[in-house]
């Protein structure tokens, strides 16, 4: 076979060969210089892979070539670096609620889609992970309850505290309520994963993770253990809870995170007096999150009153979106339904390793119960 570019190329076209790119090959006489590219980034694969030309070079052509190989290591697209969990059987849905800044409304966020979920005929799980400030058992009136054990598959495991439907594991439940949780982040993240994979959620369409305000430990100890598959943004209109809502969604779409943001939730967007039911009053700013939304091209899912009755229901353990045909039930499915919808935009574009059972907005409609 005559030493030329072409010829060279043209063997390693076979399947055999297919983790081994030719880039490009240079012949200066006896002297051949080969670029090649290949994705593993191990030693071995390297060695493997020059040695496999090496072979192949000399049984077809003269032994006595001068070779020389260049290696560049080249990572496939939908392999980058990414932070990204294993997949917990049965739970098809895991949405991420967060806020840059604390007091922004977000475990209450949290329990009302969750239970606005639940209405439409979906099962719903909520996993408490704000470590050092649980809020979920008092939302839901459970804040006295301990989780069980049961066995599964030969295995003791947490069952969740049911209450409203909805699935709930807190660290709450693990404390007195009198009692601050003083961890460092291993073990407030070993504690998160007891609560992940020593449970028994059985099957979910949604699990609802509250993540603790910020950006830190937490966030990335869940992102590690699971493959979150959106994530949620609650704030203010307030310049100052804008500005850190900023940065949550800034860390879900870091290269090495890339987890989809939903849209932004605005709560207490605006405050009316029931004596005058007409009048909208912007305490805290206007349009701030509808604003940053915009700028940051992910979606508006919609606003929350400052309403006293939200505020009452969530201390009495009843969240709102119970209340039937009430208009803050509205208001909380509808943002619900916003929420689904942007969902089922991000599944058409996931990765099978990754993609989610609801891909229509079919059945999004309250259960009547």
């Amino acid at each position: 076979m005559e030493l030329s570019k072409k010829n060279i190329i043209s063997l390693f076209e076979e399947s055999k060969f297919k983790e081994i790119n030719i880039t490009n090959v240079v012949i200066f006489d006896n002297e051949v210089v080969i670029d090649i590219t290949i994705n593993n980034p191990t030693l071995q694969a390297r060695k493997k892979a020059e040695s496999l030309i090496k072979d192949v070079i000399n049984s077809n052509f003269n032994d006595k070539l001068s070779l020389k190989i260049n290696t560049k290591i080249e990572k496939p697209i939908n392999d980058l670096n990414q932070i990204k969990g294993k997949p917990i059987t049965g739970i098809k849905n895991i949405i991420a609620i967060a806020s840059g800044k604390g007091g922004v409304g977000k475990s209450t966020v949290t329990s009302n889609m969750a239970v606005s979920l639940n209405k439409m005929g979906f099962s719903v799980g909520i996993l408490d992970a704000d470590i050092y400030g649980p809020s979920i058992p008092i939302m839901f009136d459970v804040a006295n309850s301990r989780p069980q054990t049961v066995n599964v598959d030969g295995k003791n495991k947490m069952k969740p505290v049911e209450s409203y439907g909805i699935k709930i594991l807190s660290i709450g439940f693990f404390t007195k309520t009198d009692q601050a949780v003083i961890w460092r982040g291993p073990m407030a993240s070993k504690a998160l994963n007891q609560m992940i994979f020593d449970a028994a959620w059985g099957e979910l369409d949604f699990l609802l993770i509250d993540l603790p305000p910020g950006t830190g430990d937490i966030h990335l100890s869940i992102l590690q253990s699971l493959p979150v598959t959106g994530s949620v943004i609650v704030s203010t209109p307030q310049n100052v809870a804008l500005a850190d809502a900023r940065k949550g969604v800034a860390m879900f779409k870091q290269e090495s995170i890339n987890v989809p943001v939903l849209g932004i939730i605005e709560n207490m967007s605006y405050f009316t007096p029931k004596e005058l039911p007409k009048n909208k009053y912007y305490i805290f700013g206007k349009d701030g999150a509808k604003n940053l939304a915009s700028d940051l091209n992910v979606s508006y899912l919609g606003g929350l009153p400052l309403i006293q009755t939200i505020r009452e229901a969530s201390d009495v353990g009843h969240p709102a979106a119970l209340q039937k045909e009430s208009i803050i039930s509205n208001v909380i499915q509808a943002i619900t339904r916003n929420m689904i919808s942007e969902l089922v935009k991000r599944n058409k574009n996931l990765p099978a390793s990754e993609s989610l059972k609801i891909t229509t907005m079919a059945g999004c409609s309250a259960v009547k119960k």
